[in-house]
């Protein structure tokens, strides 16, 4: 007898997946592989892929994930599907935050249809956590400034996972190694019980407590929400990965959008013109665009550009 099931993928590790099933008799959790042809690269499955599980007692391997159904947006890193939100997440302090980094985080995510929320933590570590919180709020971001220590703008952040996160909508916490966001993950639902690592005095890095990504139930009275934890990173590489192209890249600045079509020379990259001759130069001068924002865009631009000479 072969029964079809459809769910959704909580966790990949080692060729094993853990779906989550929504049945008459509830919700249960089957671990199974996937079949052949979703083992390759350009078909694998992605932890957050809607999926349908096919149970066949007459075939040897039993349970197979059988079908992907189709994405409506899939990340490189963290590699999830099916995303609705995103939590960058950086600290005010140790490890240092690298602006660069999170705005080309930012970028992916708007590229790809998924909303930016920037999560500032470790705050009681440094009084830089408002300026911070100030350039993304300019930018047009939801922000908060958090202390898993203090519990400082924890609260602020679990509302507005529970007035977001629900009928079926999946987040992702995502940032940097030993920026705390299992830490943070655990003071938002202690229940998760997630490991936790230290940073390196020396190098002032984390350590990936979180080795492979993992999506929990967040729940919700009118139904309920996903949330995944992911390993950190130390980099987003525009040179090696295929994330957008030169065209694509402005749009992801959301704060540039309103200049287009603005500046003198219809052609006008935003790279290097004066402010008399680009509108989003003079609005930088003005204070209106960030300098931090505007460095990022210039640097993703140049190697974007340089990929395009090849």
């Amino acid at each position: 007898m072969i029964i079809t099931k459809c769910g959704k993928v909580t966790k990949g590790l080692g060729g094993l997946y853990e779906v989550r099933v929504t049945d008459g008799q509830g919700i249960s959790r089957i671990t199974c592989r996937a079949k052949g042809i979703l083992k390759r690269d350009e078909e694998k499955v992605l932890v957050g892929d809607n999926v349908k599980v096919t149970v066949d007692d007459a075939t040897p391997d039993g349970i197979v994930i059988s079908e992907v159904e189709p994405r409506r947006n899939s990340l490189i890193r963290p590699p999830l599907a099916n995303l609705d939100y995103i939590f960058i997440v950086f600290a005010a302090a140790k490890p240092s935050p690298v602006v660069e980094t999170v705005d080309k985080l930012i970028s992916i995510a708007e590229h790809n249809g998924i909303e930016p929320v920037i999560v500032i933590t470790k705050s009681d570590l440094s009084n830089v956590a408002e300026e911070y919180e100030q350039l993304y709020k300019k930018a047009g971001f939801v922000t908060f400034v958090t202390s898993s220590l203090s519990g400082d703008g924890v609260r602020d952040l679990k509302d507005y996972i529970g007035n977001n996160l629900k009928l079926g909508k999946t987040a992702a916490f995502a940032g940097a190694s030993g920026v705390g966001k299992s830490t943070l993950m655990n003071a938002l639902f202690p229940e998760l019980a997630l490991e936790i690592g230290v940073i390196s005095r020396k190098i002032e890095r984390g350590k990936h407590t979180t080795r492979h990504v993992e999506i929990f139930d967040v729940d919700n009275p009118e139904g309920a929400g996903f949330l995944a934890d992911t390993p950190g990173f130390s980099m987003i590489d525009f040179a090696r990965f295929d994330f957008f192209t030169l065209e694509e890249l402005l749009p992801t600045f959301r704060e540039l959008v309103p200049y287009l079509g603005k500046c003198k020379y219809a052609d006008c990259a935003h790279v290097g013109e004066s402010a008399d001759e680009c509108a989003v130069a003079l609005a930088v001068k003005n204070g209106e665009i960030s300098e931090s924002r505007i460095e990022s865009y210039r640097s993703i631009y140049r190697v974007l550009k340089s990929k395009n000479t090849y």
